[in-house]
């Protein structure tokens, strides 16, 4: 969805492919048990499924680590519907070269149902900006980084993932390429392919809710997109979306305009009328050229690893409730997932097996990142509740001590140093914008009854 910056953040602060396997819609999956043994005459094969931030930093970090390694993509020129907001953090982390970003944005405001508005960022120092890019760049220049470095890339569609009966047979991918089937045997798989990941369904990784993001890129008049030109908005009310924000982000030439929801998905197309309709003036003379939808996970999958499988990215879940971030973390369990195959596989010499995968990466992403995910699915359910939560959160955003904590953490993906005593200020203060909004959010609503009922 649109990652962005968001208010509060800070609150929680070779293998022959006939080999006999068996179809995974068949049976039950299987956890299979191996004494892991050294690979004579050749190096581990991994098939990484899906070729966005996730998967492009998962099968860099495999061929650069010696593994041989298979990249499947089969839209290289499509373009996923989000906001392209990446932290600071990543350009160095990532190495992200400056010319990929289409906007630094330094000013951010955040509107109220009312249409209070708080400018959010007074505290960003003058060398800190949040990156705005285009997904398609992004994404294609990740992926020719990941090749460069050794990986196969396969412009394929995966059909069908069979997974082995026994610890010592190979999994089978299936998929499609230049109007022909195919088969490739590997030894390790690695599903990046979204929130409707065929590798989750193929290992029975469980349901999860899925969110829906929709997206209108708009290139404005020239004065219209200059007010844009380092400025990105969120608007939050049951006008625009009953569970989370819409949004209008600066792209090179145009802007992003878009909203998304879990429980109202039928109602999507509404909501994008509500956001254009409060953005109108803005955006007046503007002209559509392109619409975007994508389906976008809620929380992290029961199951994400399995046998010599492992999910990363969306098909994993790894999407933050409240600021629908999911780019860096996308990239984040990638690397983190290859690096950690690598290890395990001591540089590709040795096979793996399923405690290997869950020690090296599924409990140290855990570690570092769950607690985060579970308080921020948290605010969610208490500030976008309804549009009395919605106020409080506005008003509270006016407070540059929570514009300071929230930007650092945001940027620097690291626990931002705090002050005891404005750390018990702001938690007063969220209780207390909470009570006062809620008593407002009750009157109006007595006086909107009122007023059908003399109608």
């Amino acid at each position: 969805m649109a990652a962005q910056t968001h208010p509060l953040h800070s609150l929680f602060t070779s293998l022959p492919p006939t080999l006999k396997t068996r179809q995974n819609n068949l049976s039950k999956p299987t956890t299979l048990t191996v004494k892991c043994k050294s690979i004579s005459g050749r190096k581990l094969r991994a098939a990484v499924i899906g070729g966005g931030p996730a998967g492009s930093s998962t099968a860099e970090a495999l061929a650069l680590g010696g593994i041989e390694t298979f990249l499947f993509e089969r839209s290289p020129d499509a373009a996923k519907p989000c906001g392209g907001a990446i932290p600071l953090c990543m350009l160095d982390e990532f190495n992200i070269p400056s010319e990929l970003i289409d906007r630094k944005v330094t000013h951010m405001k955040i509107i109220s149902p009312s249409n209070l508005t708080v400018d959010f960022g007074k505290t960003l120092k003058p060398n800190e900006f949040i990156s705005m890019l285009r997904r398609e760049v992004l994404d294609s220049y990740l992926r020719s980084r990941a090749e460069s470095s050794g990986t196969t890339l396969l412009k394929a569609l995966v059909t069908g993932l069979d997974v082995p009966t026994s610890a010592d047979k190979p999994y089978v991918v299936n998929y499609t390429m230049d109007g022909s089937r195919r088969s490739l045997s590997v030894d390790v798989v690695v599903g990046a392919d979204g929130a409707n990941s065929r590798v989750a369904k193929a290992i029975h990784a469980g349901d999860y809710a899925c969110a829906i993001a929709f997206q209108e890129r708009i290139k404005l008049p020239e004065d219209k997109m200059d007010y844009y030109r380092n400025l990105a908005e969120m608007y939050v009310g049951n006008d625009v979306s009953p569970d989370f924000y819409a949004w209008v982000f600066p792209k090179c030439d145009h802007v992003a305009v878009g909203t998304g929801t879990v429980c109202s998905k039928q109602d999507i197309k509404l909501f994008q009328h509500g956001i254009r309709e409060r953005v109108y003036p803005k955006i007046k003379g503007g002209k559509v050229i392109k619409v975007e939808a994508h389906p976008i996970p809620e929380h992290p999958r029961p199951v994400r690893v399995r046998g010599r499988v492992a999910l990363v990215g969306d098909a994993a879940g790894y999407v933050t409730k409240c600021s629908g971030e999911g780019i860096y973390f996308a990239a984040k369990s990638g690397r983190m997932c290859g690096e950690a195959i690598v290890r395990a596989s001591e540089g590709g010499e040795r096979m793996i097996e399923e405690e290997d995968l869950k020690r090296e990466y599924l409990r140290v992403w855990d570690t570092n990142y769950i607690t985060t995910f579970r308080f921020l699915d948290l605010l969610q359910k208490v500030f976008y509740g309804n549009n009395a939560g919605r106020e409080a959160l506005v008003e509270l955003c006016g407070d540059e001590y929570v514009q300071r904590m929230t930007f650092e953490s945001y940027l620097y993906k690291k626990l931002a140093d705090g002050n005891r005593w404005e750390d018990a200020k702001m938690v007063m203060n969220t209780i207390g914008s909470l009570v006062r909004c809620n008593l407002v959010g009750k009157d109006m609503q007595h006086i909107l009854l009122k007023e059908r009922l003399f109608a």
